[in-house]
């Protein structure tokens, strides 16, 4: 994983940090979030650090955010979930649009 850590994740699901059975499953989920939030972006991880408003070298925080409702719902949802479940969140609605590269446009926010 590139910006998450396992044990963020963990701490998000309110799951102890000395609980490692999980760990796979987790990292994989971290994963394959990172990989969504990229392609639902159109951005590189270098161009998010980039838009982080703060100015340090780590991606923004809604970004973040985002990322770790992918795991946290991946991992409660086992089962199949819809795109379009995740669209209608607001929260994950707000956090992600505005880094979403328009097309033709370059640059951020």
């Amino acid at each position: 994983m590139k910006w998450l850590e396992l044990n963020d994740i963990k701490d998000q699901l309110r799951m102890e940090r000395d609980y490692n059975e999980e760990n796979d499953i987790l990292t994989r989920y971290g994963n394959s979030a990172e990989a969504v939030i990229l392609n639902l972006t159109g951005r590189t991880y270098e161009e998010l650090k980039a838009m982080n408003p703060t100015g340090e070298d780590e991606i923004p925080q809604d970004v973040w955010e985002a990322t770790v409702m992918l795991v946290v719902l991946s991992y409660e949802h086992r089962s199949t979930v819809s795109m379009q479940n995740l669209y209608n969140n607001p929260a994950f609605d707000i956090k992600i649009k505005p880094y979403i590269r328009l097309a033709g446009k370059e640059g951020g926010v």
